[in-house]
């Protein structure tokens, strides 16, 4: 095999590999099949044209042109001229398909349906990251360049599948990567002659052949020492250094900046990237199961962390330090011992797919019983998995306790200490004076804190007209939060964050908990936690009792005893009352979120959950589809017409950048510099004329281009140098001919117009040579088929003609 298939063949498998990485995002994985075929069509393309040859710009030019078709023929072959060629239409066709391909992304939880909008983002990226490739291993002969693109397309899967199976996609991308280097690196041998490994280490005729057979050359042997030695650094190393954050095969969760770094904190993060996405999703994914003792199930929420730092822009959890989860955690914060509490224990399961490192619990819990490397963080009382430890498939007992509050307790509640007033009462001076004027409104009359803190929860959950809507664009920010006073139409985010907000002008410290509703009873007595069971509430502090939920979303949840004037403490629900049930089921239309990361929005694990940068009120990302359009675009409308300027560009650096070592090579060359000086001034509009003497046209350059000076002095050196090389018995070729090119260059160039210096560099005269070239190669081809063809056919004739005789 050539060293060129072998690169070909290679530059396939690795993109390939590379590509297995978006496997977990999208079921079935029939698109990787259609991919593949596309993407080895795409290098036999480029094996044929360069085998023709072509001009390597015109090989990539080629495949492009072919990529084209293939996507054409297989998603937008109704519009398409005779079923193949793109029209406006198809482009449209591309377009519509694009963007209900974003919207998909953002609309389903991992995996998500193969949908042709998808599809085509899958199969088109990894076309496009193919021809990349191709163009950059084989056609260019740069392998390591060829890294890149299979980088980023491995970036992108693991980013949005938060990491599923990312030590294994790893070594696959990785492992096709360095079989394309050795590729390369054999072919670069090759070329050189046979590589001499020493002599066999076995005595005699046979065992040297089987030394020989059995064993690699020297330089193949280490570079795959090498590559294996490599992958296990780059898997090791991470898990061996804690503090160390973030990387490629960083598990879901922690992609987007969070779990613990150096010193043992955890950093500001933005669990809420993604929890509308998960409560429009039409089918209501199960994350996790639990069983527990507690006497009802209506106050099962399950906290994962509270966000206690509003900025004016989002809402944050604040960078806390951690510790070893001891074995009886410590005391809540402001619980009181006159408090009537009940101790319960909750066995929960998560699903294998369900990922991220934050660990759902019953707040608040008094001691955990869980494997693997989990930290305790005791300010918001969550668990964080520490060097990669998620929640995947984990099982654990937790120990929590139910707090029974009486409204008298809660009214009766002393003050806040300064240390919680102080950190948990800030809003952010932008924060408009409508909230606190609304606030203050509603509470009007109310005696102290509890009463202030039950009329803003009835208000947004009966009094205020609000409509509970999963459509309506996020936001964390004051903007969000004054576009929701007034239009009274939202979900979970608006109201837990605004009525916190609004708790914290009141003087009444503050925070918003992000978790899951108690979820749905099976019928073997466990409860099922799905993706709409997401959800974020506010808790509010009272000395005494501490940090108390409660409940204003309507129609999600249930709102907590203590805040119920009809219900006495202690006892449970009405059952005419709302409980812990699921929303009216949301439509599935996509919506666009304002506090969404536009790599948070993709994975499942992001909703309530996963932690990621906080975002901004006001901004969306362009999703990842946007990219492979933006290429496509950029590959047919610039690259076409620039093709012109690349065969020149590349066709001057041959010819001035060329070095040789024998006096063969320097001859050659000044033959090229010299046929480089009269296409130039062809470009600028000097025809050649191939039938006068060197030194003649040298002249004809300097009249005709009005050349004088150095530039003028540079061509009769040219000239006398090819005359040297083509009259001379013993040649003298001249030196410093790339550097005169130049200099005449420049002075073709100074006195033209504006509009012919444009005209040669983009669309230079001399670039009809690829087409005669081409015409000249196709008559070659024929003629030897055809020469081929009568060989052949007279072979067979000589054949034939014997065995007659002989019968």
């Amino acid at each position: 095999m050539s060293g060129s298939a072998r690169l070909a063949l290679c530059s396939f498998a690795a993109t390939l590999m590379a590509a297995g990485a978006l496997v977990p995002l999208v079921q079935p994985a029939t698109w990787l099949l259609h991919a593949a075929i596309m993407v080895a069509v795409l290098g036999g393309v480029g094996a044929l044209a360069r085998r023709v040859p072509l001009a390597r710009t015109l090989t990539v030019a080629l495949q492009a042109v072919v990529a084209l078709l293939m996507l054409t023929v297989v998603f937008a072959g109704d519009r398409a001229l005779l079923g193949i060629l793109p029209t406006p239409g198809v482009f449209q066709e591309f377009g519509q398909l694009l963007t209900a391909g974003g919207e998909d992304v953002g609309r389903y939880a991992i995996p998500a349906p193969a949908t042709d909008g998808i599809r085509l983002m899958l199969v088109g990226g990894v076309l496009l990251i193919g021809l990349a490739v191709d163009a950059l291993a084989v056609t260019f002969r740069g392998a390591a360049p060829a890294g890149l693109p299979l980088l980023a397309l491995y970036s992108v899967a693991a980013g949005l599948s938060g990491g599923e199976g990312g030590a294994l996609w790893f070594v696959l991308a990785a492992s096709g990567y360095l079989l394309l280097l050795l590729a390369e690196g054999r072919d670069r041998l090759s070329q050189w002659g046979r590589v001499f490994g020493g002599s066999p280490r076995a005595q005699g005729r046979f065992a040297a052949g089987l030394e020989a057979a059995g064993r690699a050359p020297a330089p193949v042997r280490t570079g795959r020492r090498i590559g294996v030695v490599a992958l296990g650094i780059a898997l090791v190393v991470p898990a061996a250094l804690p503090t160390l954050d973030g990387g490629l095969l960083a598990g879901a969760g922690r992609g987007n900046g969070s779990g613990l770094g150096g010193g043992g904190t955890i950093s500001a993060v933005n669990p809420l990237v993604s929890l509308q996405d998960n409560l429009n999703q039409p089918d209501d994914r199960e994350a996790l199961k639990y069983k527990t003792n507690a006497p009802n199930t209506q106050n099962m929420y399950l906290r994962i962390m509270a966000l206690d730092r509003f900025d004016g822009t989002s809402w944050r959890f604040s960078q806390r330090k951690v510790e070893d989860v001891p074995e009886r955690l410590p005391a809540a914060p402001g619980l009181s011992p006159g408090v009537s509490t009940t101790e319960i224990t909750t066995t929960i399961s998560t699903a294998g797919w369900y990922q991220q490192n934050y660990l759902p619990m019953p707040y608040p819990a008094t001691r955990v019983k869980i494997d693997g490397r989990w930290r305790f963080e005791p300010e918001g009382r969550t668990l964080v998995g520490d060097r990669g430890q998620s929640t995947r498939g984990a099982g654990y007992e937790v120990g929590s306790l139910q707090v029974n509050p009486t409204r008298e307790q809660l009214a009766a509640a002393p003050e806040a200490p300064e240390s919680v007033r102080r950190e948990y009462t800030q809003v952010p001076a932008v924060l408009p004076d409508v909230v606190k004027e609304t606030a203050l409104e509603v509470t009007e009359g109310a005696a102290n804190n509890y009463e202030r803190a039950v009329r803003l929860q009835d208000w947004f959950a009966l009094d205020g007209g609000f409509t509970y809507d999963t459509q309506v664009d996020s936001g964390t920010g004051v903007t969000a939060i004054t576009r929701f006073l007034e239009n009274r139409e939202g979900f979970c985010v608006h109201f837990s964050f605004t009525m916190a907000a609004m708790a914290r002008t009141l003087g009444i410290p503050a925070r918003v908990a992000v978790g899951f509703t108690p979820g749905s009873p099976q019928s073997d007595g466990s409860m099922s936690v799905g993706l709409r069971d997401a959800h974020a509430w506010p808790e509010l502090y009272f000395e005494g009792v501490g940090w108390t939920r409660f409940e204003p979303t309507p129609s999600r949840g249930s709102a907590p005893d203590y805040t119920r004037p009809d219900t006495p403490a202690g006892a449970e629900s009405d059952p005419s009352r709302p409980e812990a049930t699921a929303p009216a089921a949301p439509s599935v239309a996509p919506s666009a979120s304002e506090s969404c990361q536009t790599q948070a929005t993709q994975a499942p694990e992001c909703a309530t959950v996963t932690p990621g940068a906080a975002a901004s009120a006001t901004g969306g990302g362009f999703p990842w589809r946007m990219s492979l359009l933006i290429g496509l675009a950029v590959l047919l409308v610039v690259g076409v017409p620039l093709l012109p300027l690349l065969w020149r560009s590349e066709i001057r650096a041959r010819r001035l950048g060329s070095r040789g070592r024998t006096e063969a090579d320097a001859l050659v060359r000044t033959l090229a510099v010299w046929r480089e000086i009269t296409d130039t001034a062809w470009d600028h509009g000097i025809r050649p004329d191939e039938s006068q003497t060197p030194r003649k046209t040298a002249d004809r350059l300097v009249r005709l281009g009005g050349l004088e000076g150095p530039a003028a002095e540079a061509v009769h050196r040219v000239a006398d140098s090819v005359e040297q090389v083509l009259y001379a018995p013993r040649p003298r070729p001249g030196t410093g001919l790339a550097e005169d090119a130049r200099l005449i260059h420049a002075g073709l160039r100074a006195p033209v117009s504006r509009w012919n210096r444009l005209r040669a560099l983009l669309a230079p005269r001399s670039s009809v040579r690829v087409v005669w070239a081409a015409s000249e190669r196709w008559r070659a081809f024929t003629a030897g088929w055809r020469a081929r063809r009568a060989d052949t056919a007279g072979t067979g004739m000589a054949r034939w003609r014997p065995s007659r005789q002989r019968g």
